[in-house]
């Protein structure tokens, strides 16, 4: 006996495609109408998460570029050859995570009582840096920064002042103008070869030898190069103690300093800002040519709109060093989040500079040759962005 096969007959009434159409259309209204909402509430009221901002953070434009070129091959011409191609595991980890097996920090940092103090982001790392010898600020207790409890001081004659002479006038100058500003937010950071009996480095304060003398040099350097330069030497702690602030409002205490500045002198946009780093001699000196530098680490605050000209101007300075000192840049660290500073006074100009120079254990022998190697790349790369602004001045046979 056959038998038949009975067919499925499925009916879907004209109603129900209806209902499923306006319900569709009706949640994406409602989806960009709340995601609208988000969006337009005034800061302080908008929803945030820190760990899916970090989370995003992770994902680097090369890791987009590259998944878009997996799509579009067309895109594979954009990329540097160099580049590998990020691991889809890796990258899922270190988004869901916020943990980079590349730096322990990420580990470590949100478990362990202040060691947010070491947080930063290499953009460019110079030879020998990486995530466990960064520069460190100095974090010196209050009775460090009385005059009253400062270390005797030695070795201070063997402190050469510069006796070499230019052998003539710069071809090109500013002339009267001033155009960089040096000043000190860390004004009495000092090194541990002059200060009798100190061995912390968080202790290296010194109200008369300190990273001053370094602007000393700088300023004739490149006021040599044709440069005009104004050196502040402002003591920042005596303006923290006169407004009874702590040592956490220094960038507060310069500000004024460097505002007071630009508004007297409209010519002034190249400011630089000299600290002293706290790690030790081995990863802050170079030898180069026979000669010891101390090595210089540039500092970038991300959280400002002039973060991208900032980054871009160190890293020409970077590379312009490495070229012609090789070694005696540590690179460049951007520094954000809540357990720093952020700006740095770095949004004040385009063209805005903090350079840690040397390390505690560092002498001004070291300390001057580094100065007069930034001089030398520095105004390189100042006129070759500024000349065409200023004359060529030809030096007379009197001068």
């Amino acid at each position: 006996m056959k038998l038949q096969k009975t067919p499925y007959v499925v009916t879907i009434q004209g109603t129900s495609i209806l209902k499923l159409i306006l319900s569709c259309l009706l949640l994406i209204f409602l989806l960009f109408s709340v995601s609208g909402l988000l969006t337009s509430l005034n800061p302080q009221y908008q929803l945030r998460s820190s760990s899916v901002n970090k989370a995003t953070m992770n994902v680097s434009g090369n890791v987009l570029f590259q998944l878009m070129a997996r799509e579009n091959h067309y895109f594979m011409s954009g990329l540097v050859e160099r580049d590998e191609v990020p691991s889809m595991s890796s990258v899922l980890f270190k988004a869901s995570t916020n943990v980079n097996l590349d730096d322990p920090r990420s580990l470590l940092g949100r478990e362990l009582p202040g060691f947010s103090l070491f947080d930063g982001k290499i953009l460019v790392a110079g030879e020998g840096t990486n995530y466990t010898n960064m520069p460190i600020e100095s974090a010196p207790a209050e009775e460090a920064l009385k005059k009253e409890n400062e270390a005797s001081l030695q070795n201070v004659d063997d402190i050469k002042e510069d006796e070499s002479k230019p052998s003539a006038p710069p071809s090109l100058t500013t002339g009267d103008k001033k155009v960089a500003y040096i000043y000190f937010s860390h004004t009495r950071e000092s090194y541990l070869p002059y200060l009798e009996g100190v061995t912390n480095a968080n202790s290296a304060q010194h109200s008369e030898i300190n990273v001053t003398k370094i602007g000393d040099r700088l300023q004739e350097k490149l006021e040599g190069y044709g440069v005009g330069t104004i050196l502040d030497k402002t003591d920042v702690t005596d303006r923290l103690h006169a407004n009874g602030w702590t040592y956490g409002r220094s960038y507060d205490a310069s500000r004024q300093m460097v505002q007071e500045a630009m508004a007297s002198n409209s010519n002034l946009s190249y400011l630089i800002d000299i600290h002293r780093d706290s790690k030790r001699k081995e990863d802050t000196t170079k030898v180069i040519n026979g000669k010891s530098y101390a090595k210089l680490a540039f500092v970038v605050g991300a959280e400002h709109p002039n973060y991208e000209k900032n980054l871009k101007l160190a890293t020409e300075i970077h590379y312009k060093l490495e070229e012609k000192y090789p070694g005696i840049s540590r690179g460049i660290i951007q520094k954000s989040g809540a357990s720093t500073n952020g700006r740095f006074n770095q949004d004040l100009s385009g063209n805005a500079l903090l350079i840690e120079f040397g390390g505690v254990d560092n002498n001004f022998d070291e300390l001057n040759l580094s100065a007069d190697a930034f001089a030398d790349v520095f105004s390189e790369i100042f006129w070759e962005a500024e000349k065409v602004n200023y004359p060529v001045t030809v030096p007379s046979e009197e001068q």
